[in-house]
């Protein structure tokens, strides 16, 4: 177990911990939680590991005190959602709920948590490391505009004051900055490591690529558009460069990623001994987020979807990272284990779920690539989209003893099988059918996200002619099955580029007459993304161009509203 509290670590027999690591979200102690998967590699690597979820910042601050210094450093994350995504709507109305608290209960951590964590920490040990990750520190790892204060905003490492910032998967940055310090190596050897990013008071003597400063892009939006391709562009390369991006009279470097997990790297991670389960603190709770997740499996890391508002690719990485059939075969025949498993897998999936072990037929090719994503405009031709080792999974999946279903609740791409005249190979139609006929429980949501040819273009979306088809072979499939079965398209309004007539001519699309629909999202602009610097220049920054943008928020709900009051 992976202890909490005081109490808890000297039952272990421990001085202190190795690394103490402070978290937004309540501790489940289960892989798809990043917290839990780094304390688990950091344990593996023989550091003592504690965590305390949900500090409280408004007392005197002994949550922050009780467990002491910790040997090595201090890690940060606001947890599996950015902390200003998890409390407000796109209409920036606070939520009066959290899922990833007991009870679902609202206003257990910070606005801007990694913030706030990070200084209370250099103000109580100024000499421990703190060292911030996880999604909020990622996405915010360089100048961005953050929607809720409507300014672009420096590094998080500026406003932190933290000491190090880790992005994007932090398993293998945070074992290597672990041990540099363990050992007792200098700044400039710990400033090496992939992954890292860091602030200098001089400009850093290494080949890279110098940004514009934070105050020139403050002063020209064209220069934080240039800015944000640049990084993009290095964020999808297999061999990017060093970044260097002037703050003041201090310079923020970004180090390069890691390259991508191995087969052997992803199954090592998830044979960790997780308990797949709450702390034992939240005994007869219930937090709605593990209640989503507790029967579920990942297969696979990354997307090379490309969609302009999405922040995957950004975060876990362009480039598929699969694990093994046998590592998720013994996951499977582990759930048994859990309380309550009857037998039914909730979600056998990753963020788009039908990219399990596809990528670049020549990987040569794949390291000279500079393609945002490997499906928009069109499909690369060097991609190998083949449903074939998926179809393997799910047979043995649903072959281990007990198992009566493995649900797809993860998002799929049908640009990956179908295009308008039909499927793309031989194992297209049947991966359809499989998933429609064995893996849906009753609806299959899917995300066309708009119809309108100009919106779908500024969102870097396949034409809604592909959902068009993806209809037909649906209503076929479940036609000759017997199935009543539906189709949930879901779909985003008030993107950059889309105005009222769009979401007036998405509701009056006949090919959408008689499906479920509930699910229509209002555009939040997150951190670091194609469409968040589309909202704050007014400017496409693909083609440079000027493009509509909605900010009022009254014509923003009417947006989205209009759908449902047709």
């Amino acid at each position: 177990m992976i202890p909490t509290t005081k109490k808890e670590i000297e039952a272990l027999g421990w001085d202190a911990p190795d690394v103490i690591i402070f978290s937004g979200d309540a501790f489940i102690d289960h892989p798809s939680f990043g917290t839990a998967v780094i304390a688990r590699v950091l344990e593996s690597k023989g550091y003592r590991v504690a965590v305390v979820p949900q500090p409280n910042w408004r007392d005197d601050l002994r949550d922050f005190k009780k467990l002491g210094a910790p040997k090595f450093f201090f890690g940060v994350t606001s947890g599996a959602m950015d902390s200003m995504v998890n409390h407000y709507t796109a209409a920036k109305r606070l939520r009066s709920n959290d899922a990833y608290t007991p009870e679902g209960r609202a206003s257990y951590r910070p606005d801007y948590a990694v913030k706030v964590y990070s200084n209370i920490l250099k103000e109580i040990y100024p000499d421990i490391p703190v060292v911030i990750g996880g999604i909020e520190a990622s996405l915010r790892r360089l100048t961005h505009y953050d929607y809720w204060q409507d300014e672009l905003k420096p590094s998080l490492l500026v406003d932190s004051k933290a000491d190090y910032l880790i992005y994007g998967m932090g398993e293998r940055p945070i074992v290597a900055l672990a041990e540099a310090i363990r050992s007792g190596k200098s700044s400039e050897e710990i400033q090496k490591i992939p992954q890292l990013g860091y602030i200098l008071d001089h400009r850093p003597d290494r080949d890279g690529i110098t940004l514009a400063s934070f105050e020139e892009c403050k002063k020209n939006k064209f220069a934080f558009i240039d800015n944000f391709n640049i990084i993009e562009r290095e964020a999808n390369k297999l061999n990017a460069e060093f970044l260097v991006e002037p703050v003041g009279d201090s310079f923020v470097c970004l180090n390069p990623t890691y390259p991508p997990a191995t087969e052997q790297e992803m199954d090592e991670i998830f044979a960790l001994p997780f308990t797949k389960q709450p702390h034992p603190r939240y005994r007869g709770k219930t937090i709605p987020a593990y209640n989503m997740i507790k029967f579920s499996i990942t297969t696979h890391r990354g997307c090379f979807g490309g969609c302009n508002f999405c922040t995957i690719a950004a975060h876990q990485g362009k480039f598929i990272q699969s694990r093994s059939e046998e590592s998720i075969i013994s996951e499977v025949e582990k759930l048994w284990e859990l309380p309550d498993f009857k037998g039914n897998i909730s979600d056998l999936g990753a963020p788009t779920v039908n990219m399990y072990k596809m990528g670049g037929k020549d990987k040569t090719m794949c390291s000279k690539c500079l393609r945002q994503s490997c499906l928009f405009p069109s499909m690369c031709h060097n991609l190998s989209h083949s449903h074939a080792p998926l179809l393997n999974l799910y047979k043995k999946v649903l072959n281990v003893q007990g198992i009566r279903h493995a649900y797809i609740g993860s998002g799929i791409r049908y640009d990956l099988f179908l295009n308008e005249k039909g499927f793309l190979d031989d194992t297209s139609a049947p991966y359809l059918r499989e998933l429609i006929t064995k893996h849906t429980s009753g609806r299959l949501k899917v995300a066309p996200e708009h119809t309108e040819e100009r919106v779908l273009q500024v969102m870097a979306k396949p034409s809604f002619r592909l959902f068009e088809r993806l209809r037909y072979e649906f209503d076929k499939i479940t036609r000759e099955e017997g199935l009543k079965y539906q189709l949930v398209p879901y779909f985003i309004s008030a993107h950059p580029g889309c105005r009222m007539e769009d979401m007036e001519a998405l509701s009056r699309n006949r090919y959408l007459k008689g499906l479920y629909m509930e699910q229509v999202q209002d555009f939040t602009p997150t951190p670091m993304t194609v469409s968040s610097v589309a909202f704050y220049t007014g400017i496409d920054p693909k083609t440079g161009k000027k493009i509509f943008v909605e900010r009022n928020i009254q014509k923003k709900q009417r947006q989205k509203s209009f759908f449902f009051n047709k």
